[in-house]
């Protein structure tokens, strides 16, 4: 009698080792699946994503964006215009340019509807060569102007193309040699500017004024002053714009 009530003791105690480590187990898988959540989920500077829905990205409110001193593509009478805050080494920046840009240009740019400001946001701490590609780009444009200015913006983003296979899959990592041949290969030699550093504060400037309008990663744009994030698809730009020219 005493054996039979000191097994069910244990037996119970048992059962309460067990139940007590099935709730430790399942509290720490709770608290891991949290906090991966919460980091995947939080509010850091990311390198853009693709958002497909325009109602979750278009603000409803201006922001303080400017076109300031920047490269214009398009009628600089246009009645939308578009300011893009953008990486020249980030991958969703050049999939918006491979995948997005041709159809705006030729829809909206072209036929004078659209003006697009080019604005320097480079992410350093995961694109190291994002600050010197901005700078080489302004050395293109005081030499050539606007015009010019996006011949070597098409230029950067088809080279870091073709050494990516001709598609957008990675990061893709390029030199200073690369930046002033692409600029030779326009007609250009940008080698003084470039090595004196002349535009590094005009990059910072547009880093500074993203932020202050609320750029959080890249590529983003403000479409009359009303924010649109991530790498859309035409369609989130052709509903923004049409809004624009009701």
């Amino acid at each position: 009698m005493e054996n039979e009530q000191e097994n069910k003791q244990e037996f119970t105690i048992k059962i309460k080792k067990d139940n007590l480590w099935k709730y430790s187990t399942f509290l720490l898988a709770a608290v891991l699946i949290i906090g991966a959540f919460m980091y995947f989920t939080g509010d850091k500077t990311t390198t853009g994503q693709v958002v497909n829905n325009p109602a979750d990205t278009v603000s409803g409110t201006t922001k303080t964006a400017t076109i300031d001193d920047d490269a214009i593509l398009g009628d600089k009478d246009a009645p939308v215009t578009i300011i893009e805050f953008s990486d020249y080494q980030c991958p969703y920046c050049r999939k918006f340019w491979t995948e997005t840009y041709p159809s705006l240009k030729k829809e909206y740019i072209d036929t004078g509807k659209v003006k697009l400001v080019f604005r320097d946001f480079p992410l350093s701490s995961i694109h190291p060569m994002a600050q010197s590609a901005s700078e080489a780009a302004e050395c293109v444009k005081e030499a050539g102007g606007d015009e010019d200015y996006y011949k070597y913006h098409d230029k950067m983003f088809s080279e870091q193309n073709i050494l990516d296979g001709g598609t957008v899959k990675s990061t893709i990592s390029f030199t200073n040699d690369d930046l002033k041949k692409w600029a030779k290969d326009l007609g250009y030699d940008i080698s003084k500017c470039f090595d004196s550093g002349k535009f590094k504060s005009e990059v910072q400037k547009d880093l500074s004024d993203g932020s202050a309008a609320g750029v959080r990663g890249t590529p983003a744009f403000f479409v009359n002053g009303k924010l649109l994030s991530g790498a859309q698809p035409f369609s989130s730009f052709k509903t923004a714009i049409d809004a624009e020219l009701v």
